[in-house]
């Protein structure tokens, strides 16, 4: 399927930007902060007034401290602009809550269930998903063997997580031959009969 053709005649609406970085401390622990901000293209009325365009009408920042092992050890939000002032801000620091998580242990999961509809703020949950997989990226080759080259290593996480990297495929025949697994053979004839 091919990307839809994009119309001369649209006008943007609505912009809404995510932003993941991960910060090396430097002592085996890192800081992610990711940032959701949300914009429109015209003024938007709201309780406390109106907002020009191009003032956020979202702008969350959620801050986890992880190990290399992506355990979460510390974790907090904040909420600078938003549309009800005084409540959406009012969270009580509910994403405390993802402390003793991994991010890679059913963290969607345990995500939802801790801090999903009026338990948590619906953005910076959604924002929370995001984080598995920009973390380990940010860990790729630094933390995380990708290569899988050296003697005893395991093979790479990455392989067998998408149709790029299939076990059976040509990207892990040329570039992780040690991992390659020749495709199944379904060609024989059924003898059983």
């Amino acid at each position: 399927m091919t990307l839809p053709q994009a119309a001369a005649e649209r006008q943007l609406q609505h912009r809404r930007q995510i932003d993941v970085q991960v910060f090396s401390r430097g002592n085996g622990l890192w800081e992610v902060d990711a940032v959701l901000t949300d914009t429109k293209t015209r003024v938007s009325e709201f309780a406390d007034g109106p907002r020009p365009a191009g003032t956020p009408i979202h702008d969350m920042l959620l801050r986890l401290v992880v190990n290399e092992q992506l355990d979460i050890l510390e974790a907090g939000s904040v909420t600078r602009w938003m549309p009800y002032t005084g409540t959406c801000n009012d969270h009580d620091d509910a994403y405390g809550a993802l402390v003793g998580l991994n991010l890679m242990r059913n963290f969607r999961q345990a995500l939802r269930l801790k801090l999903g509809g009026v338990l948590g703020c619906t953005h910076i949950t959604e924002l929370a998903q995001t984080l598995p997989t920009a973390v380990v990226q940010a860990f790729a080759g630094h933390v995380i063997d990708t290569r899988g080259t050296a003697e005893g290593a395991k093979q790479p996480f990455q392989i067998g997580r998408c149709h790029a990297l299939r076990s059976d495929g040509d990207i892990v025949r040329l570039h992780h031959p040690r991992w390659y697994r020749a495709p199944a053979d379904h060609s024989a004839p059924d003898t059983d009969h």
